[in-house]
């Protein structure tokens, strides 16, 4: 299955201006999703749609293709989706058949152990699917949602709490895989389709960078998990 991954990463950002690119144990940022879509032996091509050069030559230098994306496409309003497609129509030229399968990684969300998106792709086609998130599994996380009447509990019953082990489990949305195919993309307009598988990773495998506090708390996860280790052939720097 022609597998391509797509990286969406934009100069633009307000918590932590040149975030993609922010050096994260060593390397920018960007470089560690980079690596790992490089290293799935399901994926055939690595691609960064930026609008920013210094991303693009960050991209560049760690083996991914660039897709130059328009100024209408690089707002605060614009979509993953809206990149995504521009990209598919950008490698698409020249008679280039479409990818059958599309990974769309989150360079703000390092923490994926090798082999997490070689068991996504695994999981996406054994179950039949069109579409997949990765999930992490919340076991004691007890949601309450303001309104203008007050308080309310979202996801569990405050008048009848019971015990933790007794509440079915809940997931969240982790940000850090998703699959589909591109037809779900085009005729819906989104990454998720009416086949939806899940692909499970590790609680901590949830946290993502979006402001500067949040860096030392994903470098200690890559580095204690022995995550921050150079490939072969890999000259950047490591800590």
């Amino acid at each position: 299955m022609h597998t391509v991954a797509i990286i969406p990463a934009r100069g633009g950002s307000k918590g932590l201006p040149g975030k993609n690119i922010h050096p994260v144990a060593g390397r920018p940022l960007i470089a560690w999703t980079i690596m790992q879509a490089r290293g799935a032996q399901s994926v055939d091509r690595v691609v960064v749609s930026t609008d920013d050069a210094a991303i693009a030559a960050v991209a560049r230098r760690y083996g991914a293709e660039v897709v130059e994306r328009p100024p209408e496409l690089s707002g605060d309003s614009a979509t993953s989706e809206s990149a995504i497609l521009h990209t598919l129509e950008s490698i698409g030229g020249g008679g280039a058949a479409e990818p059958e399968l599309v990974v769309f990684l989150q360079a703000t969300s390092p923490l994926r152990l090798p082999g997490d998106i070689d068991r996504a792709v695994a999981a996406f086609v054994e179950e039949g699917a069109d579409s997949l998130i990765s999930v992490t599994r919340a076991d004691d996380l007890t949601i309450w949602e303001e309104s203008e009447g007050g308080w309310r509990s979202v996801n569990f019953d405050w008048r009848q709490r019971g015990m933790r082990q007794d509440r079915p489990p809940q997931y969240i949305e982790n940000g850090s895989i998703y699959l589909f195919r591109p037809g779900v993309l085009r005729k819906g307009g989104n990454r998720i389709g009416e086949r939806l598988a899940v692909y499970r990773m590790e609680f901590w495998q949830t946290w993502e960078i979006d402001s500067l506090e949040e860096v030392p708390l994903v470098e200690f996860f890559l580095q204690s998990k022995g995550l921050a280790v150079p490939d072969a052939g890999d000259t950047e720097p490591s800590t």
